[in-house]
């Protein structure tokens, strides 16, 4: 009988992947001691090194072997300039930067950067597409303005516009191109959002006015269920989500061929005023037809693909299919690195499926939220059959392996994409890589745990780092180690002996500049950006920590607003530290008039609950607000003690309870410590305690 350890020798490109961390396609490294590698000249660290023989050689096999004689993308992404965009820099109100795309001027200077994945290189030239497209007559994109595009349509009376990007800055931006070579004036009439990611609605006030909005003269449609997952996807883990994505998107890491060179979905994500405005009509049925300011269009219904809500859209009448995010020019994410629900790859790939035989089969253009369209049926339809299978294959084959006992610790090493799929650059790994996604698979279906009871209830690293590097003979034997193996090009043995060493010594700059080197080497090899972009803030953090100071504010009140109060109150209860709360036992009646709304609010066994529609008939306290005056004190425009005092809230019984529930809550820290000794956790005072402060910042995807 083939055991799990037979199964796994057995795969040929497990060597390879487990020596040099590439995308496992490339053959390893020679296993020979090489000098370390000198400081690299023009890099943005002083610790900063150069890409090592072993990292040269696999970009250079990867020159060699990938389809670079496919240019289509590159034939597609030019096709149809009507103008760039003028300004390389859009400035937000308050003067900071919202979006630069002077930082990637550097991409278009070399064919090729030793230190960086050529695959990658090739998508992120590919992503300078910076400025107005015409789809075909009555279709326009604005491309590089934003991680997404900004789309329009041609309507009977004006625009319809879909998925209005991050940030109201870029937005206004792309209107005026739009409005001075194309636009002619004309109103936009209805926006469209095609998924709940922040990247397809932020930018929405710098579209359209709200009071139009309520006044009738733009319709705003997405699919059912939008604004419910558009705001509590992010919320309950939202600051853990912002700070993992310091690490995914590379958020500290300058623009250079040794550090940022982009996100395989776009350039990055802006950091302007984010905002949100509700649907005034939602697609709930899994097809819908209906006109769109005279445009008829037919909506599919992708839930539980890219996004918790999602549709595709087709216009019959132009014969252009609208893909959302569910088909782009990349693999995309089915285990995201910032953190989210595993996706449904099986799920997903019969959505694409039914696209194809719906629409697919007449379609004449293909364009979507990201990248640049597809032109002419026999195109779109390849496209479509090869990411339907890219989907389908990466469920089936995970589990395949899975039921022969492969586990989440080893499938990334064993999983491959099939070579007629890794031959098509629209299936290779920009945003999900196949081996994070792998690993997902697995998760979703069987969870964490390898089945190994050793792995079940284990020790946290720090507790468990020092046994093993007294077992390794200690800190000089593991740091001779670990150089030997990163000067043989064996940088993931190298990260498992010096990351035990790093967890039991945090104060070791030594070890911590050492794991750095090895995570740079790493981080080169990767045609991933997500991977590419962790492992290289991993390295910047071990050599200079985590940087402190502010960044942008791109708060978005009107996401909070959108709260539900159910969802704002079990908010509260995360931020709600329980040590603090084992002798409090107290109970509340909520109650918002203007809306209706009724709630009890209980703390006891240390735990903080709500339910909706009840009132407890002998509660301490009896707390009336209007919902719209709660929202001051949600966006911290006013304490909940300041409206108690000047009477806009109401509160009968024991007062007091609020602020010995205030001196519970917690407000998380947005640069807490990954890597250990790269900061002291510090926490932050929240100035006004019930104030919803960590879901401001607008998570894309």
């Amino acid at each position: 009988m083939t055991t799990r350890r037979d199964l796994i020798k057995s795969i040929p490109s497990l060597g390879a992947a487990f020596a040099l961390a590439g995308d496992g396609i490339f053959e390893a490294a020679m296993a020979r001691a090489e000098a370390a590698s000198p400081p690299a000249p023009g890099h943005f660290h002083p610790k900063g090194k150069a890409p090592s023989k072993f990292t040269l050689d696999l970009l250079k096999h990867a020159r060699d072997t990938l389809p670079f004689d496919d240019v289509r993308d590159f034939e597609e992404q030019k096709k149809g300039l009507i103008a760039p965009m003028p300004d390389l820099k859009i400035m937000a109100a308050d003067g900071h930067v919202a979006w630069d795309m002077e930082r990637f001027k550097f991409l278009e200077e070399r064919d090729s950067y030793d230190s960086v994945h050529p695959s990658l290189l090739r998508q992120s030239k590919l992503n300078n597409n910076y400025g107005l497209y015409e789809v075909i007559p009555g279709i326009y994109q604005v491309r590089g303005a934003d991680l997404s595009d900004l789309t329009f349509v041609r309507g009977r009376k004006g625009w319809i516009v879909f998925d209005p990007l991050v940030s109201a800055e870029t937005v206004r931006a792309s209107l005026e191109l739009f409005q001075k070579h194309v636009g002619q004036g004309l109103p936009v009439t209805a926006v469209i959002y095609s998924h709940t990611h922040g990247d397809h609605w932020g930018g929405v006030r710098g579209l359209v006015n709200e009071d139009d909005v309520r006044a009738g003269k733009v319709e705003v449609i997405a699919p059912g269920g939008f604004m419910q997952f558009a705001i509590s996807e992010n919320v309950f883990a939202g600051n853990a989500m912002n700070r993992r994505l310091f690490y995914q998107y590379g958020v500290l890491l300058p623009a250079s061929p040794y550090g940022y060179v982009g996100q395989g979905l776009g350039q990055g994500v802006s950091s302007g005023a984010s905002g949100l405005i509700a649907p005034t009509r939602l697609v709930e049925k899994p097809i819908e037809e209906f006109e769109v300011d005279g445009v008829r269009m037919v909506f599919q219904n992708t839930p539980n693909t890219e996004a918790p809500r999602e549709m595709n859209t087709y216009i019959p009448d132009m014969k252009a299919l609208w893909t959302a995010e569910n088909v782009t020019a990349t693999l995309h994410n089915i285990y995201t690195l910032r953190g989210a629900p595993v996706r449904d790859p099986l799920n997903w790939s019969k959505y694409i499926n039914d696209a194809l035989y719906r629409f697919g089969l007449e379609a004449e253009v293909m364009f979507a939220s990201h990248h640049w369209p597809r032109w002419g049926n026999q195109r779109i339809q390849d496209v479509l059959r090869a990411q339907r299978d890219l989907y389908a294959n990466m469920n089936n084959q995970v589990l395949h392996f899975a039921n022969q006992g492969v586990t989440i610790n080893q499938i990334h090493n064993v999983y491959e994409v099939p070579k007629s799929l890794q031959n098509k650059w629209y299936c290779r790994g920009y945003h999900g890589s196949p081996q994070h996604n792998s690993r997902g698979v697995v998760q979703r279906y069987l969870g964490f745990w390898d089945c190994n009871p050793a792995t079940l209830i284990p020790l946290s690293p720090a507790d468990s780092a020092p046994l093993y590097v007294e077992m390794m003979g200690g800190a000089e034997k593991i740091m001779a180690r670990g150089r030997e193996l990163h000067d043989q090009g064996q940088y993931l043995l190298a990260s498992e002996i010096m990351n035990k060493l790093v967890q039991a010594q945090p104060d070791n700059q030594e070890a911590k500049d050492l794991l750095a080197d090895i995570f740079e080497q790493i981080g080169y090899q990767q045609e991933n950006p997500g991977l590419r972009n962790s492992f290289l803030a991993g390295a910047y953090e071990l050599r200079s920590g985590i940087p402190q100071g502010q960044s942008a504010d791109s708060a978005s009140p009107d996401v909070i607003r959108a709260m539900s109060t159910e969802l704002f109150l079990d908010f509260l209860a995360i931020r709600m530290d329980s040590r603090k709360a084992q002798d409090l036992r107290f109970t509340i009646n909520l109650v918002t008039p203007d809306n209706g709304e009724k709630f009890i609010v209980e703390l006891e066994n240390a735990t903080l609950t709500n339910i909706k529609g009840f009132q407890a008939p002998k509660p301490d306290l009896t707390l009336t607000i209007d919902r719209s005056d709660l929202e001051r004190t949600m966006t911290g425009a006013k304490s909940l003690e300041a409206q108690i005092k000047d009477g806009t809230a109401k509160a009968e019984g024991d007062v007091g309870l609020l602020k010995k529930l205030a001196v519970t809550m917690v407000n998380f820290d947005p640069r807490f410590e990954i890597l250990p000794g790269t900061k002291a956790r510090t926490r932050l005072p929240a100035e006004y305690p019930f104030e919803a402060v960590d879901i401001r910042h607008v998570i894309a995807e």
